[in-house]
């Protein structure tokens, strides 16, 4: 299971973990994991190469991705879309992927 956390700070996100494989196929063919990771790295590379925001980044090959910016306008629509798109795999494979918001202010 792919368990995918928004972070938030107050009404504006600042941030995700991805963690976790879904199981839906073997590795290297797994569309969920694919599509998740493709997203995941469009999000990241809009908003650090694209609107120059900087950002807090780790990954490893594990399936774990973190990324953390301080909240900013700008990133909210990129965020706002990948949280969407990743809702609407969650509703069409709720075995393999999670997805939750915490609002904590631990997050970043």
């Amino acid at each position: 299971m792919i368990d995918a956390e928004f972070f938030k700070k107050g009404d504006e996100l600042c941030g995700f973990e991805i963690k976790g494989h879904s199981g839906y196929g073997e590795q290297g063919t797994d569309i969920i994991c694919a599509s998740v990771s493709s997203a995941a790295f469009m999000t990241a590379n809009t908003i650090t190469d694209i609107l120059f925001i900087d950002a807090d980044i780790s990954l490893n090959d594990d399936g774990f991705f973190k990324f953390v910016i301080s909240p900013c306008k700008e990133a909210q629509p990129v965020l706002r879309g990948f949280e969407l798109h990743l809702k609407a795999l969650s509703q069409d494979y709720p075995e393999n992927i999670k997805v939750t918001s915490n609002g904590g202010a631990n997050n970043a």
